[in-house]
């Protein structure tokens, strides 16, 4: 960014091609400069309320992830402005999925029919390092709401609330605040040197693979062992505690009924790591088990010190 501020101020486009090629210093003044523009037309739909400064936070978590796909550098201020439109709209329809915003002729159709993955697009425009340093400072109950809303395919406030085993009305309230905040740690922090998260990814679902290799071999034990504390605690779908020496057992079983785990998605903080896997049962007993499972582990010096399972809701 530094070399476009030697010329003077920067253009809008020249901000959003270098945020296109990952210049994070650049995505934050793009979003610092329209903030005017993105809260007035926020307050014109909403008023002056909490759910108007919501909208602007949500729209600027969008705009994060959908940078990349604005096709025309000038129009960014009309696109962050459509943006909020969108998000305001979704609150007055109380719409309990994430809003993406696709203002005609900004941004690219998704032609799955559902919403970019998150992880993907800030890993192809190199901003992932960026949004998880300011995640990482967030409070852990913050921390994990925000990482399933907006990393994991456990979105409804109703599976996350149970993963959480808080109440719903908990998690609106820590996702509005963990809004506000990573907005405000993500402009204040767009120049840091951040961790590489990509790496921290990686590494975290290679360690899930050859966890589940090992459990297929009979040797999950083992491979708990050495990467969890010994006083870890499970705590299952149904609310049951035990320790780690009953996962190996329980996993045994289900592979006996022939019960076998897809590993989907891995996303990894310091703290807390979550993997997403389908669970394929047998042809001759389709209903065994539920469609998926949730792990989600909390780490106390790199050792598992928790693990909590969750079996989402079917769509």
């Amino acid at each position: 960014m530094d070399d476009l501020l030697v010329g003077g101020a920067p253009q809008d486009s020249e901000l959003v091609r270098a945020a296109h090629l990952g210049d994070a210093g650049c995505l934050g003044l793009l979003l610092a400069r329209h903030r005017a523009g993105m809260r007035a037309v926020a307050l014109g739909l909403l008023g002056h309320s909490q759910d108007a400064e919501d909208a602007v936070q949500e729209a600027a978590l969008i705009a994060l992830r959908r940078i990349g796909d604005i096709r025309d550098p000038d129009a960014v201020g009309p696109w962050l402005r459509m943006v909020v439109r969108n998000v305001c709209r979704a609150q007055l329809r109380k719409m309990s999925a994430v809003p993406m915003a696709e203002p005609a002729k900004a941004v690219a159709v998704d032609r799955s029919g559902g919403p970019p993955d998150p992880a993907e697009v800030l890993d192809r425009h190199a901003l992932r390092d960026w949004v998880w340093s300011a995640l990482e400072d967030l409070s852990p109950g913050l921390r994990l709401v925000t990482m399933l809303r907006y990393f994991t395919d456990v979105t409804s406030y109703e599976d996350i609330a149970a993963l959480c085993a808080t109440p719903v009305g908990t998690v609106r309230s820590r996702l509005n605040q963990a809004r506000t905040k990573l907005a405000g740690a993500l402009l204040s922090s767009a120049d840091r040197v951040h961790d590489d998260a990509t790496a921290l990814s990686a590494l975290h679902r290679r360690l899930a693979e050859e966890t589940m290799v090992s459990a297929y071999r009979g040797e999950l034990a083992s491979a708990l062992s050495d990467r969890w504390s010994p006083q870890a605690d499970v705590i299952w779908p149904t609310g049951k505690r035990t320790g780690i020496d009953y996962l190996p057992a329980a996993f045994d079983r289900d592979v006996s009924a022939g019960v076998r785990q897809k590993l989907l998605n891995v996303v990894a903080g310091r703290e807390v790591v979550i993997w997403e896997a389908a669970l394929l049962n047998p042809p001759e007993d389709p209903f065994h088990c539920p469609p998926g499972v949730v792990w989600a582990h909390f780490l106390d010096r790199g050792r598992v010190s928790k693990l909590r399972l969750h079996h989402p809701r079917r769509r």
